[in-house]
């Protein structure tokens, strides 16, 4: 068993790079289950809409995760209540549309439960996520509910995110954080057999700042005439991780960052 989890797109190149792609990436890399990150693939960088999910279902994704850029595009609301496929934060104030967590059945009669949290230094508020994952691990366990956990903690800071992966070490297949667009460089197992990275990095271009248009991001930060941040055009990579996954367990056997495409390429 493979997961292939992608972290946040950014803009239509990074939408195109996954179409054009991910079918073939699939096959290559004998990938059975893909989650990918789509709080940033709207055109404008923020948010996204139906088309933009369908996009995605055909050409092999199997769950969207989101962050706190979810409600950026409106239409998105009421398709969230009737596509199962695509969650929101779980730990959002309630009552919000759409959920934060699903079952999905696969082809080879396995069930992957995937699990969408948000942090809360630095953050949009909302409820506590780790009394969140605490009431979530009371509920649901490993190879009982589900032969397989993927936990995307959208979020931040590093240490809210190490502190994530301890919690469910043991209890998910993959704890991997997305939101700050860089991949970091400590994919590994923790102790109790979870696959763990910091942050995904995002499938969008990396000439750029965090996937946005880096001469207008400049004149910003020097507080220059600029226009609201707009994702860059350029060549895209797809960044993320691949996990090979114990089927008896449902733990991590093999953990690697994934990186496909231009700047970042190492495959």
């Amino acid at each position: 068993m493979r997961i292939l989890f992608l972290g946040d797109v950014v803009g239509n190149v990074g939408c195109n790079k996954i179409i054009d792609n991910l079918e073939n990436q699939i096959k290559k890399n004998e990938i059975d289950f893909v989650v990918v990150n789509g709080e940033n693939a709207d055109e404008s960088g923020v948010g996204l809409t139906q088309k933009i999910c369908e996009d995605f279902f055909n050409c092999g994704v199997n769950a969207i995760t989101t962050g706190n850029h979810v409600w950026d595009q409106k239409d998105i609301m009421k398709f969230i209540e009737v596509e199962d496929r695509l969650l929101r934060p779980k730990n959002l104030f309630e009552p919000a549309p759409g959920n934060g967590f699903g079952i999905f059945r696969i082809n080879n009669n396995f069930n992957v439960g995937v699990l969408n949290l948000m942090g809360n230094v630095f953050m949009k508020k909302c409820d506590d996520v780790f009394e969140s994952s605490k009431k979530f691990v009371e509920k649901y366990k490993l190879k009982k509910d589900y032969d397989f956990l993927i936990v995307d903690f959208h979020g931040e800071i590093t240490s809210e995110k190490n502190a994530i992966g301890h919690f469910f070490d043991g209890k998910a297949t993959l704890v991997v954080g997305t939101h700050t667009h860089i991949p970091t460089n400590d994919a590994r197992i923790l102790k109790k057999g979870t696959a763990y990275q910091t942050d995904a990095g995002m499938c969008g271009d990396y000439n750029s700042v965090i996937g946005m248009d880096k001469d207008n991001s400049l004149n910003r930060f020097f507080k220059k005439n600029s226009v609201k941040h707009f994702p860059a055009k350029g060549e895209a990579t797809l960044s993320g991780v691949i996990v090979d996954c114990d089927i008896e367990t449902g733990l991590a056997t093999k953990v690697e960052s994934y990186i496909f495409g231009d700047l970042l390429n190492n495959i």
